[in-house]
Parts: structure tokens; sequence; C-alpha cells
């Protein structure tokens, strides 16, 4: 049975498809600078820049840009020139995620296809139709820097795409807080460097580049991403020059296709820029109104990838000024807020939106699932965009997250104490007696294991979990939970290990190695979430026979089909989907005929009448190893 709600990412590259790194053809390289001549001459950006001599590296402290060459991004003429588009050839409309139309997925250079949904060996690649040079542009990648979903999605789709042909960039901060700076030890610097003109000033910012399994990794570096904590805050929140530092990133990323000689030759204005979340939002709005008036990237097209709508970018009004674009674009990034959200009977509710600009500006519109395509329509899913993205119907889609099974396999997972496969589950029983031994639980094999790896927030239904767990904790079942967030959750989790200290343990705080041996080793995973564009976890719990009971909403309902053990071809499913979202309903289901087991309680029931059955059962239909 195909694997339901897995995508491209989940194509893991071979070194006999992944495109070979050209060398330097020293007559290629001569019939390759005109073109970059011309390309520089037309770019709106005036740039200041350092010849390619070498430099050598040092520590990641002194691989700073070398001194500031006077140069700016020139502001752009009355009456701008008309130059002709020699050497760059014709891109039509097709470059816009090819059939990408409504009700329509294929052969999309974005994502798998509907003949690539399911999780295939790496061996089974197949090259693209038509290959195109892609620009991601991200706020994290993995394994360079990651918080969440999108880190995962952004370290291993470019690497699939890459797989298939396609020439591949990356482009993502350098972030630099003593703990990852070792990710970028093998990022060496370009050489090159350009001025922004934005938020009152000029700003210098460098490239640094890594060239790993043949995708070009572009790290923007600024001290602006030089600072203790997280990538977006630290414990006191969010940081306040977020806009400044992310403005900085889509500039940069307009940039690097123009003026990085990777492998020889740039990526020139033929170019697919895929713009992921509000972090990068900003680039269309800088194709559409700082370039292709002049003639540049006039062919290239965007496609703005939706992973939580949730985050949108959204600033004060007065704001705008120091984004450096023309005064006429205002409306595309305005934003009102409703008058139950203003602060004051004065406030107007006036704001700059990063992604609005981004939704009204981009070719084509992604979301991570089906489901979610539709719910970022509905008053209750737009988180105010609804609307608008009602508008832009004809070029929205949703198309599932895949995983990467590289990273996610229980035959080679170096995280892992002990492997297993679908042909062999004892690794799988051991892994669990490992993880109980890890965590301080009594090693029991009778007893379910019920694990939650998440962020400590309310849209992942941290509170039903709290009102839950103490009818929960009256079973005989054993709950580990991952993750941090809300201070008072992280609060609660330890206040609930000391009063359940046989049954209930709390990590707060992130670690993939635990993350990878909780996923092996619970018999079920939880996602009690309210919204989920897509979700990550319930694919790795699939991959690894592991049971998930998610809140039917978004990707979790599009990927996980409730167990039925009287379908038509004997036993169907892959988990418990449970709707509405509530205490009840996440244990208990009601019924004419009284009480009857539930989601959890349902799973934990089946799964020690029927042993390992439904290992065998959904691992066998989900998961070819």
């Amino acid at each position: 049975m195909a694997t339901p709600g897995v995508g491209a990412a989940c194509l893991a590259p071979s070194a006999a498809a992944a495109p070979r790194r050209r060398a330097a053809d020293p007559a290629r390289a001569c019939s390759a600078r005109p073109r970059l001549s011309l390309v520089r001459r037309r770019c709106v950006a005036e740039l200041s820049r350092e010849g390619p001599a070498s430099r050598p590296l040092h520590s990641p402290a002194q691989q700073l840009a070398p001194p500031v060459v006077p140069g700016f991004l020139a502001p752009a003429p009355q009456a701008p020139p008309t130059l002709p588009d020699a050497g760059v050839g014709d891109l039509g409309p097709e470059l816009l995620l090819e059939g990408i139309v409504e009700d329509s997925v294929d052969r999309t250079v974005i994502v798998a296809s509907e003949q690539d949904s399911e999780i295939i060996d790496s061996k089974e690649q197949f090259p693209a139709k038509v290959t195109r040079s892609i620009v991601f542009v991200t706020g994290e990648a993995a394994p360079y820097a990651k918080s969440g979903g999108l880190g995962d999605v952004c370290g291993s789709l470019p690497i699939a795409l890459a797989a298939r042909g396609h020439r591949v960039m990356v482009v993502m901060p350098r972030y630099l807080n003593g703990s990852s700076d070792k990710n970028y030890a093998k990022a060496f610097y370009t050489g090159k460097h350009i001025k922004i003109p934005c938020f009152g000033g000029s700003h210098e910012v460098t490239f640094f580049h890594e060239y790993r399994d043949s995708v070009d990794w572009v790290f923007v570096d600024h001290p602006s991403y030089h600072r203790p904590g997280s990538l977006y805050g630290d414990n006191f929140g969010a940081f306040g020059d977020n806009q400044f530092r992310y403005t900085l990133l889509c500039y940069a990323a307009c940039e690097a296709p123009l003026i990085l000689e990777l492998g020889g030759y740039i990526y020139g204005q033929n170019c697919m820029f895929v713009v992921n979340d509000w972090h990068a939002s900003l680039v269309p709005v800088l194709l559409a109104s700082k370039y292709r008036p002049y003639g540049v990237y006039r062919d290239s097209r965007s496609t703005l990838v939706i992973h939580n709508l949730a985050h949108q970018g959204v600033e004060p009004a007065n704001t705008y000024p120091d984004l450096g674009l023309p005064p006429e674009w205002y409306g595309a990034l305005e934003w009102v807020f409703p008058e139950w959200a203003r602060r004051h009977a004065l406030d107007k509710g006036e704001a700059v939106n990063f992604l609005k600009g981004a939704v009204v500006t981009a070719d084509r519109i992604v979301t991570v699932s089906q489901g979610y395509s539709w719910e970022v329509t509905t008053a209750e899913g737009g988180q105010g965009l609804n609307e608008l993205l009602s508008s832009r119907k004809s070029v929205l889609n949703g198309i599932v997250n895949g995983i990467d099974i590289n990273d996610w396999n229980p035959t080679t997972d170096t995280c892992l104490p002990y492997h297993y496969s679908v042909d062999d589950l004892s690794g799988k029983a051991k892994c669990k007696a490992e993880l109980q031994k890890e965590l301080g639980l009594p090693v029991r094999a009778d007893v379910p294991l019920i694990g939650f790896i998440g962020r400590l927030d309310y849209q992942k239904g941290i509170d039903l979990i709290k009102m839950a767990i103490p009818d929960l904790m009256r079973e005989d079942v054993q709950f580990v939970m991952l993750g941090s967030g809300d201070p008072i959750f992280e609060g609660w989790m330890r206040s609930t290990e000391s009063s359940y200290k046989e049954k209930f343990r709390g990590w707060v705080g992130f670690s993939v190695p635990v993350s990878h041996r909780i996923t092996a080793g619970c018999d079920i995973l939880l996602m009690p979430s309210r919204f989920e564009p897509c979700g990550l976890n319930q694919l790795y719990a699939m991959q690894y026979g592991t049971i998930p009971v998610v809140h039917a909403t978004g990707g979790l309902r599009d990927t996980v089909e409730t167990f039925n053990p009287f379908g038509k071809k004997g036993e169907e499913g892959t988990g418990w989907a449970f709707s509405p979202l509530t205490v009840d309903k996440m244990l208990w289901v009601s019924s004419n005929s009284g009480p009857v087991i539930g989601c959890i309680l349902a799973a934990v029931a089946y799964l020690y009448i029927s042993g390992l059955c439904m290992y065998l059962t959904m691992v066998d239909s989900l998961c070819q190893f």
C-alpha cells in the first residue's frame, strides 16, 4: 500500500543519482565571463566586492569580512534603461512549479509528484525531466541550525532535489551562538560581500559556502546572527531586531545567485526561489519591486512555502521605510489589526506583515499538507489571511512533507542502541528496555510506553495532556515527554515527574539523539495538536513502527488513518485520529451503547491483545525499509 503523505524529502540521494560537481573548465570559465559581467551590470545593486584572492582560514571568530570597501545598493533611477538579455535564455511560465495547478501535483520541481509519494530507497532515484536552478531561502536548515520541522525539511528536500539533477542552493544565516559554531566548520569564506541600505544605514554582509550532498549551502554572515540564545530569541522572548536580521537575509538571497561563483560559475537570473515562512517572505517583494522593473530576474519565479501561518513577521507600520522598499509598495505589506486585537482606543492597528507581502507577490503558494491548504482559507485557520489566501486559490496547493530515510531509518540509525526492521522487530523491544533504563523507569515489557516530542505550547495541546495525566496515570502505563517552551509547562513537567516517579518522565530541553530513541522505544506517540500544518513526528513514528495517536487536523488528518481491524483487506490503518479536541475524546469515545475504550486506551489495549501483530501490520504497510 502506498505510504500516505510522504513527499520528496523522503527520497534519499544516492551517489549514482547525485550530479557530479563540475570541475572548473578553463574554456567554460572564459565563455561564462561575458555573461557574468552582463548580469553584474544589469543588477539593481551596486555591490562592493573583493576579488577571489586566496584567504587563509582561521577560527570562526576570525573569519570576518575584509575592511569595508566603498559601495552600496544604489537607489532606483527614475528612468531605468532596457538592456538586452543576451546569454540569459528564456524561461517561460512553466518555471512556475511545473504542473502545479488546482488538484494537480504532477511534475512539480519543488516536491514529489504523486508517483513519488512512497518512501523509496535511494537506489530508485530517477532524474527529473526538466532541471532548474533552485534557490531555497530559509531561516534554518538541519544540521546547521534547527528549531523544528522547518529545519528538517529545508535540510533534506534540497538534497533530494539535487539528487534528481537540479542545481540547488540554500541561503540561510550563519548563526554563531557558541554551541552551533562547529556546524559551520567546513564552510569557507567566499571573498564576496555586499552592502545593504536599510534601517537607516549601510549594512555589510559576507557569504560563506559549503558544498555538501550536491547542494551549495550558502551562509549569510552578519554580527546580528552572532549572539547567545536560540535562533529567534532567548529566555526573555523573541529578539527585538528579528525584522532587521531577516531583511538582511532576503536582500542577500537575491544577490547570491548573481555574484557567487559556485563551482566555477554563477546561478544567474533563471532561478526558482523557494521562500520558506516569514523569514524569507521579503524575497518575492524584492524581486517584484527592485529587480524585475529593471530587467533583472524577469524570468525567475518564486514559490512561497507556508510551514506555519501562525508566524507572519508582523511589525509596526512605521518600520516600513527601514526596509528600503519603494513607497508605492507599502500596500503589499500593509496590515491592519482588528479592533479587538489593538492595545488601546487610540491604536489604529497599522502594521507591516512580511508573510502577507509574499502571499501577494509570490507566483505560487504551497502549504505542507492538503488539509492545511484548505484550513488556511477558513476564518478559524487563516490567522487573518484567509480572505487573501482564498483570493489566490488558483495558485494555492498543499503537498505533504516527507522524511529523510537516511537520518530516520531504524535499520541504520546511529542514535539507537539496537536496530530492527519489518522482518525482525526484536530490536524494538530492546530499544524500549534501554529507553526505560536511560530514563530511570521500571524496565517492563508488558507496560505501554507513551511518548510526546515537541514544543511545550498551546498549539501542541500540552494543556490537554496536563488535564489528562491524572486519569492516565491511574492506568498501568508509562509516559515520557521531551520538549521545551512555555516556562509554565516546563515547571509542570518537573512537578509531575516528582509526583509519578514510577510512571512519568519529563525531559525539559531538546536532544536529537534522545528524540530518535524515544521514537523507537515508545509504543505510542501522542500528538494532540490544535492545528498542525503537517507534522513530522507522526511520520517518524510510523517509520519506526510506533503507533501515532493524533488530533485529526491539518497534516495529521492527511497522514494518519484510523486503524480498522475489519477492513476490506483485513487490518487497515496507520494509527488513531480523534476529533474534536477534548480530553474526553483523547481518552474516551462516547457511543449510544455507553462509554467504550478510546483513542489512547484503545491503542494500549489492542497493542497488547495482538502483541507485535500491529507493529507488523503498520510497518509492513507504511515503512519500506
